[in-house]
């Protein structure tokens, strides 16, 4: 009885009656169908110990869509129960749970995952590099990333969501007032993940500044290659100040210390500093590769080069270090003084120049182009006046004294969804599109894909717009409903509609990946965007080593200079390549980390410990392993690229 008593939902309901059936019935269909197909060794051999940088991009990109509509579940649930007076739809305690796990999901396992995605499969292929640097560590990287978001995940239904909000202030998030293992969960869930992430960042430093291709310098990188390595510096320099916070609060809520308490010399607003401190920084790991991916589909599609390359170079170097200048906006009413308030007003003002150099770089770039309205295109283009919108509002909030007004309202969530969604999502969309047929050999259908931009654009202001009319109205966020005298019914309205848009326009992306697998042309050329940067210099889909011969680069854009100027790219013959070996000790490993937290939230100790032998064990055993990788003798390079016809222009 006392198992039952530990894994309980303190709220059951329904809707979570309901989750179990469904996540129970999904995991007994994937394995009936695994075993009819016989294809649980192809999954072990080619999926879960490879160490292959594209892989293992798409089981990103896999699980940022997977976690996409996990977290637009949730939001269609919030708009839903505010979308009329005094409904009764979510009670306070769902709701609060709602909107927490809605804000973690989002923003760490789905935006932070799709981000990855594009990252590991396009920046080594645009360095002109095998994999990255360390490709173990690579894998290690994704499966705590996904390790810590399947245990987040399943809190829902094991032990109960947690509710003190997507940012967890304390003493909210302390045992008094978040008594349930809710809080836990996203402790160890975050933890987990965030290790991942940070591993990330150094692999991918280190791929960039040592595994450039020969004549590639810095200054001659494609934008998207320079935004992720200021991306994963800004992870390097951020994450472990996530790392010492959440096990900060976790000892707090597990072994009774006070690190955030409001007693025994605990401070609450420590909290608050160092996840903020991360939490701004944050935005811009976002941000800057979805600018990196909109400098790469802009140029492409106005048939025109990038417009001032270096001062975008320095814009992200200059946003990078902003970043971390501007955390105490996040908090102006909670008692600072005016000078304080001041001084971090002024720097998050400065930051919205180096941001609007790269809106009018992107502008200048279009300026007399030869356009093509790509559905990468659209949403490239779509992006920059929703995301000017979503940016001043932001400096509207930077001011200090007006931010009294604004703080804790609606008007905040619509200026956060209005920087994100077309910032971030609209990129990552973009991104998913353009380079689909470098993923896979096919493209993505573009009917359904400009029908799924529209419906999307469309939905993200009707969705927003009226937030900015109820927050000014007085309308506070997290309140989860409110009586028909105050007159917020009709925006709340418009904003449910806005969202079930939304919701067609994301359903209709995942209908356009399953037409497209079934009636797309596999006969497509290794370049069929005309586009500029090296990874569309090799074949659709790209072979296991990249690249046959390693490409010599003479500019930023070395695949476009090749094709436009005859610039040789491929110089001399086949040699043998040196590729690594896969690995099942990454996953089984993290299989290990995701018991160890579960067994933390739940102060399992004993089943902690053995987890914790298992986590050491995998490491002592690659410490003696003797593994120097495998060759890919020129034979076996010959008849590939003969079985793929060689790099089509």
């Amino acid at each position: 009885m006392d198992f039952f008593d530990r894994f309980a939902i303190p709220n059951p309901t329904p809707t979570i009656f309901a989750s179990m059936v469904a996540i129970a019935l999904t995991v007994i269909a994937i394995i009936v169908v695994l075993t009819y197909f016989k294809k649980w060794g192809y999954l072990w051999r080619e999926w879960l110990t490879t160490v292959d940088h594209k892989r293992i991009g798409i089981m990103y990109l896999l699980s940022a869509i997977l976690m996409l509509f996990r977290g637009g579940v949730d939001a269609i649930m919030m708009r839903a129960q505010t979308a009329i007076p005094e409904n009764t739809f979510l009670n306070a305690q769902e709701y609060n749970e709602v909107f927490t796990t809605h804000g973690v999901v989002m923003i760490i396992f789905m935006a932070m995952a799709f981000i990855m995605a594009l990252m590991n499969f396009v920046v080594p292929l645009q360095i002109g590099a095998r994999d990255v640097a360390f490709p173990r560590l690579n894998a290690l990287s994704f499966w705590l990333y996904f390790m810590g978001a399947m245990l987040f995940n399943i809190s829902f239904v094991i032990g109960g969501s947690p509710s003190s909000g997507w940012s967890s202030y304390f003493p909210l998030a302390a045992n008094e007032f978040s008594p349930s293992v809710g809080t836990n969960y996203y402790m160890l869930a975050i933890q987990i993940a965030g290790l991942g992430t940070l591993i990330t960042g150094i692999n991918f430093i280190v791929t960039i500044l040592k595994f450039r291709a020969p004549g590639m310098k810095l200054m001659k990188m494609p934008m998207f290659t320079w935004s992720a390595l200021i991306t994963n510096m800004i992870i390097v320099f951020a994450f472990p100040v996530l790392t010492v916070a959440l096990a900060m609060g976790t000892m707090d809520r597990l072994f009774g210390t006070h690190f955030f308490a409001t007693t025994n010399g605990g401070m609450d607003m420590l909290w608050a500093n160092f996840f903020w401190v991360w939490g701004h920084p944050e935005v811009y790991i976002l941000i800057l590769p979805a600018f990196g991916i909109y400098s790469e589909i802009i140029p492409t599609f106005a048939r025109r080069n990038l417009y001032g390359y270096k001062s975008m170079v320095v814009s992200i170097v200059a946003i990078s270090a902003l970043s971390f200048l501007v955390w105490v906006h996040h908090f102006y009413a909670m008692g600072q003084g005016a000078l304080v308030n001041s001084i971090f007003s002024i720097a998050t003002m400065a930051i919205a120049v180096p941001t609007g150099v790269k809106i009018f770089n992107w502008l200048l770039t279009l300026w007399k182009g030869k356009i093509v309205f790509t559905t990468p295109m659209l949403y490239s283009v779509g992006f920059i006046p929703i995301f000017t919108i979503g940016g001043v509002t932001g400096v509207m909030l930077g001011m200090a004294s007006a931010d009294y007004q604004y703080t804790n309202t609606m008007f905040l969530v619509a200026h956060f969804h209005l920087v994100i969604i077309p910032g971030v999502v609209f990129a990552m969309i973009a991104g998913l599109f353009y380079w689909w047929p470098k993923m896979f050999g096919f493209m993505l259908n573009e009917k359904l894909g400009k029908w799924s931009f529209w419906f999307i654009a469309i939905g993200v202001c009707l969705t927003f717009f009226p937030m900015f009319i109820s927050g000014l109205d007085g309308q506070a966020r997290r309140m989860y409903t409110y009586s028909e005298a105050t007159g917020f019914g009709i925006w709340n309205m418009l904003s449910f509609i806005g969202a079930l848009m939304l919701a067609v326009g994301f359903a209709l992306i995942v209908y356009n990946i399953y037409y497209s697998i079934r009636y797309a042309s596999r006969d497509i050329s290794s370049d069929p965007w005309d586009a500029r940067s090296l990874e569309w210099a090799t074949h659709s889909p790209v072979p296991e080593y990249n690249f046959a011969i390693t490409p010599q680069v003479n500019s930023s854009e070395a695949f476009w200079d090749a094709k436009k100027k005859g610039h040789e790219l491929f110089k001399g013959k086949f040699k043998e390549i040196h590729m690594p070996n896969n690995s099942g000790v990454p996953f089984i490993m993290c299989c290990f980390f995701f018991l160890f937290g579960f067994a933390f939230v739940f102060s399992m100790w004993v089943v902690a410990i053995i987890a914790a032998i298992g986590i050491f064990a995998c490491m002592t055993h690659r410490s003696f392993e003797r593994d120097h990788g495998r060759h890919i003798s020129v034979g076996e390079i010959k008849k590939t690229e003969e079985k793929l016809g060689g790099a089509k222009k």
